[in-house]
C-alpha cells in the first residue's frame, strides 16, 4: 500500500512494521505488487507500463550466466532510481570501511584474536556510520574475498538510504531489532535472526529499540547460496521454504533533499535526489532480499561417537570456482543435544587451512569458560591453533566416565569461515576492545602424559 514519510517508529507506522507479511522461498522467481494490476503481463518493459510507472531491471549476475546461477529482478517504479544528481565523496571521508586488503589497508597476523563487545556510542550515530570492517581478504575491484564489518549505532537513518555496490551483505543482529526497507519492500529482522541485502539494493535502517549493535559480512564477486546437503540427504539445515521475502511497498511523496550514500570500492559517495528509492510499485524476479530465523535451523550431530566437523551447521554458503571450497561459509551453532559417547565433547583442538572469525548472539559458547561475551568476536586464521581454554578442558575431561546426553541450550554462536587468509584493520589491532591477555586462556593447559599409565579399553 501507498506510504508517507516513515517516522521514529511509534504509533500507526510501529503497527504497521507489527504487522509485515512475506513471501517464502529461497531462489525462487517471486512476484509481488502494491496494487493489483502494476506487474505487466506478458512482457518485462512494455511501452507504457501500468500506472505510468517505469520499467527498471537489478542484476545481481552476467546476462549470461547459465540459468540456474543468473539472478535478476524487474522493478516498476515511480521513478527510475538513474533520477539523481552527481555522486561526490562522502564529507567527513574518515570512514572506516575497507575493501582492499592489501600492506597498506590491512595488517596480516597468525595470532589468535578476541575482542569484547563495543559499547552503545556517545554520540548520535546511525548504522552506516556505526559500520566498521574488523578484517578481510581479497578486492571488490577484482570481485573476489570477503571483508567483516561489526556495527554499533543509536539513531535511524534519516532521509537516506545506502547502496553497497562492492558486494553482498549479510547482516547479524546482536543487540536491538532492525526495521529495514529496501526497494523490494520492509523486512523486521531481530537478534537470532539474520538478512541478506544483495549487492546493488538500495535501503534504509531504522532502530526501533534504540541502541543496536552486530555483525556484517560481505562478499565480493559471488552471493550467498544453500550449502549441498551431500550423505544427509534431501532434508536438513536450512529449508527453503523458512527464508521470507518482503513484499511491495512503496512510498510516492516527494522528499526533498533525499540522500543516497553509495558504498563503491569502499569508499563512501552520495547523490541528492527528491523522492524515495522506496517507490518500486511491484516486482519479479530472484534477486531479492531476505532473512532467515536461526531457530528454523535443522541440525546434525554425532549419534555415537566423536566430535563432527562444523561445516555441518553451515547455514549459507557463498562458493569460490573450486568445489567444496568457499569465499565464505556462514555456520551456526545453535542449541542441540551432544550424545556422543567416549568422546571429548567441545570442539577438538585444530589447526585450519580455512579462517575462522566467530562471535556470540547470546548465551554462552561450549568451548569458552569465559571471556567471549555476546557481541564480542574472535578470529583464528589459516593454520592458527585454537581451541577449549584451559578451564573448559579440565571440567570436562574431570567429570570422567560417560557424562550422558547433554542439551547445550540458551546459545546461539556463529562462525564466518573463508578459505582466503584475512588481513585484520589498523584500528581493530588497535581497539581497547581488543582482548590482549587471549593468549593466556591456553597457558594453563598442563601436560597430562602418563607414560606408565595401562591405556584404557572401549566398547
Amino acid at each position: 500500500m501507498e506510504s508517507s514519510n516513515l517516522d521514529d517508529g511509534h504509533g500507526e507506522e510501529a503497527v504497521a512494521w507489527n504487522q509485515l507479511s512475506y513471501l517464502a522461498g529461497f531462489g525462487n522467481h517471486f512476484s509481488s505488487e502494491a496494487k493489483p494490476g502494476a506487474l505487466p503481463l506478458g512482457q518485462n518493459s512494455p511501452l507504457s507500463c501500468p500506472y505510468g510507472l517505469y520499467a527498471e531491471q537489478i542484476s545481481g549476475t552476467s546476462f549470461t550466466s547459465p540459468r540456474k546461477l543468473n539472478q535478476r529482478s524487474w522493478f516498476y517504479r515511480i521513478k527510475p532510481s538513474v533520477t539523481h544528481e552527481p555522486f561526490y565523496p562522502r564529507l567527513p571521508r574518515q570512514n572506516r570501511l575497507v575493501s582492499e586488503f592489501n600492506h597498506t589497508t590491512s595488517l596480516a597476523t597468525p595470532t589468535q584474536m578476541r575482542w569484547k563487545p563495543v559499547n552503545d556510542p556517545e554520540i548520535p550515530t546511525d548504522f552506516i556510520d556505526g559500520l566498521y570492517t574488523v578484517c578481510g581478504a581479497g578486492s571488490s575491484f577484482l570481485r573476489h574475498g570477503y571483508a567483516i564489518h561489526m556495527y554499533a549505532a543509536n539513531e535511524s537513518m534519516v532521509d537516506s538510504a545506502f547502496c553497497n555496490a562492492d558486494g553482498d551483505f549479510l547482516i547479524v543482529p546482536q543487540k536491538g531489532r532492525l526495521w529495514i526497507t529496501t526497494e523490494c519492500g520492509r523486512i523486521k529482522v531481530s537478534p537470532g535472526e539474520i538478512v541478506v541485502l544483495p549487492q546493488g539494493f538500495r535501503f534504509s535502517v531504522q532502530l526501533p529499540d534504540g541502541p543496536s549493535r552486530g555483525y556484517v559480512s560481505e562478499v565480493f564477486g559471488s552471493h550467498f547460496q544453500l550449502p549441498d546437503l551431500g550423505p544427509i540427504g534431501a532434508n536438513g539445515l536450512a529449508s527453503e521454504r523458512d527464508f521470507m521475502v518482503p513484499v511491495a511497498w512503496f512510498e510516492s511523496k516527494i522528499r526533498p533533499g533525499y540522500t543516497i550514500i553509495q558504498k563503491f570500492g569502499g569508499e563512501l559517495f552520495t547523490a541528492k535526489q527528491n523522492f524515495s528509492p522506496f517507490n518500486v510499485v511491484a516486482w519479479h524476479g530472484n534477486y531479492v532480499p531476505y532473512k532467515y530465523d536461526l531457530s528454523k535451523f535443522c541440525p546434525f550431530n554425532t549419534v555415537l561417537i566423536d566430535h563432527g566437523d562444523p561445516s555441518v551447521n553451515t547455514v549459507l554458503t557463498a562458493p569460490s570456482d573450486k568445489p567444496g571450497v568457499a569465499i565464505l561459509d556462514f555456520v551456526i551453532f545453535p542449541p542441540r543435544w551432544l550424545v556422543a559417547e567416549h568422546t571429548f565433547r567441545p570442539p577438538y583442538y585444530h589447526r585450519n587451512c580455512m579462517s575462522e572469525f566467530m562471535g556470540l548472539i547470546y548465551g554462552d559458547y561450549e568451548a569458552k569458560a569465559e571471556g567471549f561475551l555476546p557481541g564480542g568476536a574472535s578470529l583464528h586464521s589459516c593454520m592458527t591453533p585454537h581451541g577449549p581454554d584451559t578451564k573448559t578442558y579440565e571440567a570436562t575431561v574431570g567429570r570422567g566416565g560417560d557424562a550422558g546426553p547433554v542439551r547445550v541450550s540458551e546459545t546461539m554462536a556463529f562462525m564466518f569461515e573463508s578459505s582466503l587468509i584475512p588481513r585484520v584493520c589498523p584500528w581493530a589491532m588497535e581497539s581497547p576492545e581488543l582482548d590482549r591477555d587471549y593468549y593466556q586462556c591456553w597457558i594453563g593447559l598442563r601436560s597430562h602424559f602418563s607414560p606408565d599409565d595401562t591405556p584404557p579399553t572401549h566398547p
